[in-house]
């Protein structure tokens, strides 16, 4: 063999090894950009509180549209109690390949880990941060016989007369609010907690408690129907559902603002294609007309990360509620 077919020889081997290298590049890339077969199975959601309550709704709003679009049924499980780590535990421990998800939100899934020493689970090791869904104003409400109309007042009546504020448990995001308004306005509110928020609502509706801090979304229909009355809302802007219902910061309480997020998360070990398939599944169904609507009913506001902005989310907000349960000085031990 001369040297120059020992030449051309060598340049077609480099060619034929560097289109195989490429090829098979490609196709890397492209398994994990896609996510085939999913889901190939009922996905299932698993919700840690009560029925009734906002992570339970948006659960089912957007469970019904995934479901339509995956051509698989998409189960609600609600699984309460510890303050979601009941549900979050099972989902923790759930394979690891998106059919099993978690429907979570910033109260258990960013504040948990400072209310409860001992945990079953890593809220950030054991779980995949997949989507955000919206994100949910807390109202502050009174029982409808309470004759206050403003925070203001809330807070000189409280200095009056016993008041108690419910909330869904030691820690909780409702507790915590009613905790920060205290310090806020110097009201003395004693603080009940209940296992849930629906049941904490349904001893303000009867009278024996005189306060909660509760997401719009589980009261907005009492609100509607008077049975409640709402006296502001914790986010930064009004609710487009009941813009009549000023925020906190606008009723003498500057810079009073909480705004908690909502979103889906599966068990570790689960495949980022298939998370980014959720996630793109999950923006897509989010752009269904009926959806906004219903969303826009409850009060929640559309809120969409990827899931690499959806993690870091989160562990900037375990920082963050750390040192405000630090200040509150709540436990649930």
């Amino acid at each position: 063999m001369n040297q120059a077919q020992f030449k051309h020889r060598r340049l077609l081997t480099q060619w034929i090894f560097g289109s195989f290298v490429t090829a098979h590049l490609m196709g890397a890339a492209f398994a994990q950009s896609t996510a085939p077969n999913f889901p190939s199975k009922p996905v299932r959601i698993i919700v840690p509180q009560t029925p009734g309550g906002a992570s339970d709704a948006l659960a089912r709003i957007v469970g019904q549209k995934l479901s339509e679009k995956w051509g698989q049924p998409v189960v609600i499980e609600n699984r309460p109690g510890a303050g979601g780590n009941i549900g979050m535990d099972a989902v923790a421990k759930a394979p690891g390949d998106g059919h099993t998800l978690l429907m979570s939100y910033v109260g258990s899934h960013a504040i948990n880990p400072s209310i409860y020493s001992k945990l079953p689970f890593d809220p950030e090791a054991d779980f995949v941060a997949v989507a955000t869904l919206a994100n949910v104003p807390f109202v502050a409400a009174v029982n409808a016989a309470v004759p206050v109309n403003n925070m203001k007042a809330l807070a000189a009546y409280a200095g009056q007369k016993p008041v108690a504020f419910g909330s869904a448990g030691n820690g909780s995001v409702n507790h915590l609010l009613g905790e920060m308004f205290n310090t806020a306005s110097g009201a003395k509110m004693q603080h009940i907690p209940y296992k849930g928020a629906a049941p904490a609502l349904t001893d303000l509706i009867s009278g024996q408690i005189q306060v909660v801090f509760t997401s719009l979304p589980s009261v907005a229909q009492h609100i509607r129907a008077g049975t409640v009355k709402g006296l502001s809302v914790t986010g930064s802007k009004r609710s487009a559902a009941f813009k009549d219902i000023p925020t906190i910061a606008e009723s003498g309480f500057p810079g009073f603002v909480i705004n908690p997020w909502f979103g889906l998360f599966a068990s570790k070990g689960t495949p980022a294609n298939v998370a980014r398939q959720i996630n793109a599944d999950v923006k897509k169904v989010m752009e269904d007309k009926e959806l906004q609507d219903k969303f826009a009913a409850v009060g929640a506001e559309p809120f969409e990360t990827t899931p690499q902005e959806f993690q870091a989310i989160l562990s900037a907000d375990i920082k963050t509620w750390a040192a405000v349960v630090k200040s509150s000085g709540a436990t649930a031990d």
